[in-house]
């Protein structure tokens, strides 16, 4: 019968009429019948209730609510198995139970309690060996699958039967049998806690903590249990640690500890367990008679409560989804712990206290590595024993199952799998054994979020860079950045992202591996329209960036439409700058990005950008690498005029790091291309890039007039910046022929200019020029108000080799000025600055100064070491001025430690260079 009830319906039954009614009535009859010791009656009872169930209740697709109530009555099924073979076997029964409860541990290989029942059914039939081999089985799981041991009673049962306990024979005929499900107050102290792992490794700074919180003195307002939850990613070892801690507390709960498994994220579990069915099995583990448990969630809860109080116990609940799961188990009295496990923080909950577990110490997992493993093979193998702790993120679920494979494999080495990791396409499937696996931990945590951040999640796994802001964020997720930060800070509650700093978030190396492992055909077209967004914003950014930073620029049209997304504040140079060099990773792993998925204008024009932040920072090795791509990227799309330009930038690469014969190719292509196109703005910088090279290679002759036909298109475009490039080089031109006044008066000009285009980099070495023509002039004083001005520019972002130049300088003018301390004091720092960081014309350049500043000082020894390094540095690079320079140095020191004849012969030997690069005498003294 239907009858109309408020907004809905409902049935009405009768007695007889539904299943579920009966089932309740025999499960409540079977309690009735052993509290009065007629167990056989109860057993028929149970069985009749049993026999109710056709298959799994509520099947097919009903939705979540369906599911949690399918799940509750499914686990009320088996407490009744349960209950029926408990019964049986303390009637006497063995042998006839086998079968049956075999197929029940199958479909239930984690229930301890069907376990052991097995197992004592076998031993009562004769079969030790099967018993035995059943445990075995069950450990080998709990171990695979969780990382724990069995529980005190499997392992007790276990020992029994090992030592063929008496305690196990059944019952003899006609013997009094004791009624199980005795009341709860009657009962002694009671664990269900597993076993903690006889090999857990590190974590020694989180257990304290711990350990701590829960021995804090209890506040006086303390009205229920401490509550201490520990949150992580899959794989960190939360139950681990919780298990571990549970058992070093044991004396301080007396009463009890116990330990239920919630199965928020659990392989092969569709739905956790619900709280009413958590309390259920609770209340059963204290010895809570069936008919005393109450059906309803708020009965349970208040039973719960009741039956803790004036009771120290302990429960570690494990594995929790959500809030909602774990709230009314918290019902326990002040003087009880409740032990927490989750991969997400529960923020729902308040008056808690959370310890994040993050990733182990390297110590820590080499440590692990060595227990798991053996000590005499990560002995064997070092250097791949860290290794194969790096590529497994240092998670300790990762390092298991790493070393186990290695047990299974004892014909692999080390080093085999650590190659086999490094290909990234394949690390998920490597780090898999039996039922453990790296993606299907990862997996449980992907799939409980919704579509939409599951989508989210995907897409940011598309970023190349060590780390993700909202902006890119925002870029790739197709979004604005508020609702991007908002996901990023989503996934970072549920351990799917770090956050190693204010505003940034990373991937964990293997979480990022399984996010690039849920791309496939279905999302080609995102991952493509994500991508170029990602691209379009940071092209967009450093186009900004660098306006900010570099005015005067020649304005270029990329042919790429500009994003329209918002952009970080880049308003003034020092933010902008900021920005750069917190960008800097990403911005190299974007363009890599960009030239291996072919967008070939993308890497060209981000090139573009870039590489005035390289030049400007001294990244002078990348700055070649992408003037490379670039030059690549634009044959690729036969575009000239991006071909000119990234030619000209390849060029001025080659130039800082000594590449001249290819730079002066490049730079000649370059020309070419720019004539034809009748592009003045990109032939006056190849002609200024071409007369720096040469002048390099000291074919000054050939030098001079290109760099002026340089400065003369530069003036023409009114393009001051490039003019005033063009004059430093035409200043160091100058000084290397002893024109000094000429050397001076172009420093000077490039000075005026650069006023206008405000780039500090220029400007120092600008005034490093004037200096070193004041210095060729003797007018020390001028020269040090110079050098003063050129070390206040350089800041911490200066490139290295051009403030080692200048310090070398300014030792120089000290010690010519009579202040031998600051000669001292500003040499050595030249010194180290130029072999840390300096380029190899920067270094050669610098150490020739520092060894006549030391010639000068009568440390000839020394000067001998500097001008030698800085022989071997330009001779490497075809640097002749500085060559020559080095042998000058060479025979100045000869001199001074009375070694005329390799004076001599190094004297000859600068002669040649400069009679090759046609110096007059006035450019021979330095």
């Amino acid at each position: 019968m239907i009858s109309t009830d408020g907004p809905g319906y409902r049935v009405i039954t009768s007695a007889g009429q539904l299943d579920l009614l009966d089932f309740d009535a025999r499960i409540l009859t079977a309690a009735q019948a052993v509290a009065v010791g007629r167990l056989t009656d109860a057993c028929a009872e149970l069985q009749g209730a049993l026999d109710l169930w056709r298959g799994p209740v509520l099947a097919g697709e009903g939705g979540p609510v369906i599911g949690r109530a399918a799940t509750a009555l499914e686990e009320r099924r088996l407490a009744a198995a349960e209950q029926l073979y408990e019964l049986r076997l303390e009637l006497g029964a063995s042998s006839e139970l086998v079968a049956s409860l075999r197929a029940l541990v199958d479909a239930h290989p984690l229930r301890e309690t069907l376990r052991g029942q097995l197992m004592l059914a076998l031993y009562r039939s004769g079969r030790q060996a099967e018993a035995l081999e059943e445990y075995r089985k069950v450990r080998e799981l709990l171990v695979d699958e969780l990382g724990i041991d069995p529980g005190s009673r499997l392992v007790k049962l276990y020992e029994g039967i090992l030592r063929e306990s008496p305690e196990l024979t059944p019952p003899q005929e006609g013997a009094p049998v004791i009624a199980s499900g005795t009341p709860a107050e009657q009962r002694g102290p009671v664990s269900t806690l597993p076993y903690a792992l006889p090999d857990f490794t590190g974590r020694d700074k989180e257990l304290a903590v711990l350990l701590s919180r829960v021995r804090a003195e209890t506040l006086p307002d303390e009205h229920s249990a401490r509550v201490v939850a520990i949150d992580g990613m899959g794989g960190a070892g939360k139950t681990s640690l919780a298990v571990r801690a549970a058992h070093q507390l044991t004396e301080e709960f007396p009463d009890g500890q116990l330990y239920v498994d919630l199965r928020g994220f659990t392989p092969g579990e569709q739905l956790p367990i619900p709280a009413s069915t958590a309390l259920d099995i609770l209340l059963r583990a204290i010895g809570t008679p069936s008919e005393h448990i109450p059906e309803d969630l708020p009965g349970r809860t208040a039973t719960w409560r009741s039956a803790l109080a004036g009771r120290r116990m302990l429960v570690l609940l494990d594995n929790a989804s959500d809030a909602a799961q774990v709230q009314p188990l918290l019902a326990a009295p002040p003087g009880c712990l409740v032990l927490i496990t989750s991969r997400v923080r529960l923020l729902d909950l308040d008056g808690i206290e959370w310890i994040s577990l993050g990733l182990m110490p390297p110590e820590d997992s080499a440590t692990l590595v060595a227990r798991t493993l053996g000590p005499d093979r990560v002995k064997a193998e070092p250097e791949a024993a860290a290794e194969l702790a790096e590529l497994c993120g240092h998670l300790p679920l990762a390092l298991r199952i790493a070393t186990a494979r290695l047990r299974n494999r004892p014909r692999w080495t080390v080093r085999h799998l650590v190659e086999r990791l490094q290909d990234e396409s394949r690390r998920m499937d490597e780090l898999s054994s039996g039922e453990r696996s790296v993606a299907v931990t990862l997996q449980l945590s992907y799939l409980a979020m919704d579509h939409r951040h599951r989508a989210a999640f995907r897409a940011l796994g598309l970023h190349p860079g060590d780390a993700i802001d909202a902006h890119s964020a925002a870029a790739l997720l197709d979004t604005d950045v508020r609702a991007a930060e908002g996901i990023l800070e989503l996934l970072l509650d549920v351990h799917l992202l770090q956050q190693p700093g204010l505003g940034e978030y990373t991937f964990h190396d293997l979480v990022r591996s399984f996010a690039q492992s849920q791309h496939g055909p279905m999302t080609e077209r995102t991952n493509a329209d994500a991508v170029e967004r990602l691209l379009s914003y940071y092209l967009t950014a450093t186009n900004v960036a660098c306006d900010v930073l570099f005015p005067g620029r020649t304005a270029r049209s990329a042919g790429i439409p500009r994003y329209q997304g918002e952009l970080p504040e880049l308003a003034d140079a020092k933010i902008a700058g900021c920005w750069f060099r917190r960008e800097h990773q990403r911005l190299l792993a974007v363009v890599d990005l960009a030239a291996r998925l072919g967008y070939d204008r993308h890497t060209g024009w981000l090139v573009r950008d870039l590489v005035f932040h390289l030049n400007a920072g001294g990244y002078f090795e990348e700055f070649r690498a992408l003037g490379r791509l670039a030059v690549q990227a634009a044959r690729r799309l036969d575009d000239p005029v991006l071909l000119s330009i990234s030619l000209s930038s390849l060029g001025a690469a080659c130039w800082k790091l000594g590449y001249f014969e290819e730079g002066i190719n490049v730079a000649r292509e370059g020309r070419a291309i720019a004539v034809r196109l009748g592009d003045r703005d990109a032939e006056a910088n190849s002609e200024s890039t071409l007369g720096l090279l040469m002048s390099m290679l000291g074919r000054y002759n050939e030098a001079l007039p290109l760099l002026e036909h340089a400065v003369e298109l530069a003036r023409e475009l009114g393009t001051a910046r490039a003019e005033a490039e063009t004059q430093t080089n035409l200043s160091s031109l100058y000084a290397r022929w002893g024109r000094y006044p000429e050397a001076a008066a172009s420093a000077l000009r490039a000075l005026e200019l650069e006023r206008d285009t405000a780039n500090p980099v220029n400007e120092t070495m600008a005034l490093a020029d004037l200096a070193f023509a004041q210095l060729g002039m003797g007018q020390y004083v001028d020269a040090e108000a110079s050098l003063r001005r050129a070390r206040e520019l350089c800041d911490e972002s200066a490139p290295q080799g051009d403030v080692a130049l200048v310090l070398a300088l300014s030792a120089e003018v000290a010690h010519r000025l009579g202040d031998g301390d600051a000669a001292s004091e500003l040499a050595e720092r030249a010194q180290i600055l130029a072999r840390s960081g300096g380029t190899p014309v920067r270094q050669a350049k610098a150490e020739n100064i520092l060894g006549r500043l030391h010639t000068a000082q009568g440390q000839y020894t020394s000067a001998t070491a500097l001008h030698a390094h800085a022989l071997e540095v330009a001779s490497a690079i075809q640097f002749r001025s500085e060559q020559a320079s080095a042998y000058l140095g060479l025979a100045r020191a000869a001199k001074g430690l009375g070694d005329g004849a390799t004076a001599s012969k190094n004297l000859l030997a600068a002669a040649e260079l400069f009679d090759l690069m046609e110096i007059p005498e006035a450019g021979r003294s330095h």
